[in-house]
């Protein structure tokens, strides 16, 4: 679901070393939100899951936005596959997520209930978060 129509080439090479990023680190649509503490990789389906949980939690109290989108795709070889002969099919999507990036923000709701869902979102992703509000 969260991943581009299209792409201008169909592979793209594997970038190192996320680091910090400036934009994408200030809440913009809502009051709270879960920020990351590390930088790493979300699969287009850890991203999925954490919004149902967020989703789920809310349960059509709240408004919740997804902050990243799984672009570049992530290339596999089939198993039992010999080496070498180039670079594998496309298989899924990530986003690479840099420190003090904001992945979802959620708005009308308590504090105590977007905390709730900030932490079962946390448990979905695999870098460490931690939640945010808006001052």
């Amino acid at each position: 679901v969260l991943y581009p129509k299209r792409t201008r080439f169909r592979k793209y090479r594997k970038v190192r070393g996320e680091g910090c990023k400036t934009d994408g680190t200030q809440l913009g649509f809502g009051k709270y939100g879960p920020k990351s503490c590390e930088a790493g990789r979300l699969s287009y389906r850890t991203i999925e899951a954490a919004r149902r949980a967020i989703s789920r939690h809310l349960r059509r109290n709240g408004q919740a936005w997804v902050r990243v989108l799984a672009d570049p795709p992530i290339t596999s070889k089939p198993t039992e596959v010999r080496m070498g002969k180039g670079k594998g099919n496309p298989t899924g999507w990530m986003a690479r997520v840099a420190i003090g990036q904001i992945s979802f923000e959620m708005d009308s709701v308590s504090l105590s209930l977007a905390q709730e869902a900030a932490r079962l979102a946390a448990h979905r992703l695999c870098v460490s978060t931690k939640f945010v509000q808006w001052s």
